[in-house]
């Protein structure tokens, strides 16, 4: 019964929204459209996510997420074993998050079923393009590396890549000379 009650309330409708919004354009309008229209089947969701095209939610029951949260295409995100992803987090393409991990029984890994581990994305963290994390807690205004995997906690403010990842300095905030896409150069 609570298989059922999970099919219905959240994974059939997720798919169903996704599967009807995965053909519009990325633009600013439809990643927010998309956002919205996700929001009601994840555990808890803050204001205005943002949702790109193709992403896979696993136990989406599971996943908590604040405001301004970026998600950008192709992310494989698992809520199985508690995932919580604060404010003003973005997420970039083809980033996997899983909470879960298999186990073996007599050698084999087919039926040696799962192992839980929750993970915390801190507020304004950016994950950078192709990182994996698994079972951990990212601190706050950190930035993950692209190609990186998190397999450790790691601290506020810093940067952090590698595999595994480890902290490679504080972070640098630098001034910006772009606000806007439709800034042109001279």
């Amino acid at each position: 019964m609570k298989q059922l009650f999970y099919q219905l309330r959240y994974a059939i409708p997720l798919w169903f929204v996704q599967l009807l919004t995965n053909w519009l354009p990325e633009n600013r309008i439809t990643i927010r459209i998309r956002g919205a229209l996700v929001a009601p089947f994840l555990g808890k969701c803050g204001k205005n996510l943002q949702l790109a095209r193709h992403v896979t939610f696993l136990n989406s029951s599971g996943i908590k997420v604040g405001n301004n949260v970026y998600i950008a295409t192709s992310c494989w995100i698992d809520g199985m074993g508690g995932l919580t992803i604060e404010d003003e987090v973005k997420i970039s393409p083809f980033v996997v998050i899983a909470t879960t991990s298999h186990c073996f029984k007599d050698d084999s890994v087919r039926f040696g079923g799962s192992r839980r581990r929750s993970v915390k994305i801190g507020k304004g963290t950016w994950v950078a393009a192709h990182v994996v994390i698994t079972g951990a807690k990212i601190g706050s205004g950190a930035i993950v590396g692209a190609n990186s995997v998190v397999t450790r906690d790691l601290p506020d403010n810093v940067f952090a890549a590698g595999t595994p990842a480890k902290v490679i300095s504080p972070r640098v905030d630098k001034q910006p000379n772009i606000f806007s896409r439709f800034e042109q150069t001279d």
